[in-house]
């Protein structure tokens, strides 16, 4: 087994020698707590049967335990100067694939085909804030053959990612998620475990992803278009936010009639609905459009 990489002195030593300087826009924290990167390789449940795609890897310090205990790790990395460095820290390794690339312009689909013969997948990253949301709604609503997700996201995201109706952190995320997913939020990882460190703490989330959805609608594309319109204007009611995002082609009166004809009061607010009152929506609307085409 190869020297960790990740001591506070072994990635100091790293970034000193290859004069690396970390990108804010990027948003670049690595992790210096080996027990973490067990614990995450462990959450993530990677054994010699699968292939994991790791999405930035930074200087390989995850990278390393998931080659340690994953049959094989394609690591995509968008940061160009990263590149030579992860080659030199993981030259031990031959069940590794280094991609500079961004992930959201990657071809997954093509990852899992080539090298998992089109076998579902396990993800696990670091993800840093500004990326999180598209890269996880990438890859669930585009029905990537994606076992689970593992990742270490800042902790109000992995609670947003567990909240319910009426929770403050609920949201179109939430909904999301739970949609296609059983969440675990694993674990809570403090600021001192990273370098540089971060000014909040983060957590690491599982999202299992299901066999079948946890509800059935009538048109899964519409679902999701009424949850994103209910949550886009958080202080306003629901059917104002139908009205205003939605293009549904109603009326403010038909829509108030569509709340009413489910027991609902027309105030209602989007974060007051669930799993199950957004796909009665769904139907609902679905059913007084081809009624009136």
């Amino acid at each position: 087994m190869a020297e960790r990489i990740s001591t506070p002195s072994r990635t100091k030593e790293i970034i000193e020698a290859n004069s690396f300087a970390f990108k804010k826009n990027f948003g670049q924290n690595f992790l210096i707590d080996s027990n973490i990167l067990d614990n995450i390789a462990s959450c993530a449940g990677v054994t010699k049967d699968d292939c994991v795609l790791e999405i930035g890897p930074g200087i390989g310090s995850l990278t390393q335990v998931l080659a340690e205990n994953a049959r094989q790790v394609v690591a995509v990395e968008i940061d160009s100067t990263l590149i030579p460095i992860l080659r030199q820290t993981l030259a031990d390794y031959d069940n590794i694939e280094i991609l500079n690339q961004d992930i959201l312009k990657t071809d997954i689909d093509a990852i899992i085909q080539e090298k998992n013969g089109g076998r579902p997948i396990k993800v696990v990253a670091n993800l840093p804030y500004y990326i999180t949301t598209p890269i996880i709604m990438d890859l669930l609503e585009n029905e990537r053959h994606v076992d689970s997700i593992t990742v270490m996201v800042q902790k109000e995201v992995a609670e947003r990612m567990q909240a319910g109706p009426k929770d403050k952190e609920y949201g179109a995320l939430s909904v999301a998620v739970q949609y296609y997913c059983d969440a675990n939020l694993d674990m809570i990882v403090q600021p001192s475990c990273f370098m540089p460190r971060p000014k909040v703490a983060s957590a690491v989330i599982t999202l299992k992803v299901l066999p079948e959805r946890k509800v059935k609608t009538a048109d899964e594309k519409l679902f999701f278009h009424i949850v994103k319109c209910a949550f886009g204007q958080r202080r306003k009611t629901l059917m104002n936010c139908l009205f205003n995002l939605g293009n549904l082609g109603f009326s403010k009166e038909e829509l108030t009639e569509i709340l009413q004809s489910l027991g609902w009061d027309e105030r209602i607010r989007g974060e007051a609905l669930g799993l199950e009152e957004f796909a009665a929506l769904t139907d609902c609307i679905a059913e007084r459009k081809a009624k009136k085409s």
